[in-house]
């Protein structure tokens, strides 16, 4: 299980972008909670992101997709709006441990 970062460069309300090996990923903050996901779109299968570390909507409430426009739940991944609704981004186990976010790919 890798280590992605250290507890506080994940603060609340934010999300970030990692890259391990080839597997690209994300994570948000939500009420206290990480979530973990591939970055990648169900719809076209392209990154999320619009800049780095950019994942979230305008509202900081939903994981948006820079390309079409889809938008996910944060804390199941399932796209609400846009080409792939009804899909789910997929999720990876991860926890906050010792001070510092592991995910498990």
């Amino acid at each position: 299980m890798p280590r992605l970062c250290a507890s506080p460069e994940l603060p609340e309300g934010s999300s970030r972008g990692f890259q391990i090996g080839r597997q690209a990923l994300l994570l948000v903050r939500r009420e206290g909670r990480v979530y973990a996901y591939r970055n990648r779109c169900p719809h076209r299968g392209v990154a999320l992101e619009w800049q780095p570390d950019r994942f979230l909507d305008d509202s900081g409430s939903l994981i948006r997709c820079a390309r079409h426009g889809a938008l996910f739940l944060i804390e199941s991944g399932e796209c609400v709006a846009g080409p792939c609704a009804g899909e789910f981004l997929v999720a990876l186990p991860c926890r906050e441990q010792d001070g510092a976010i592991w995910v498990e790919l």
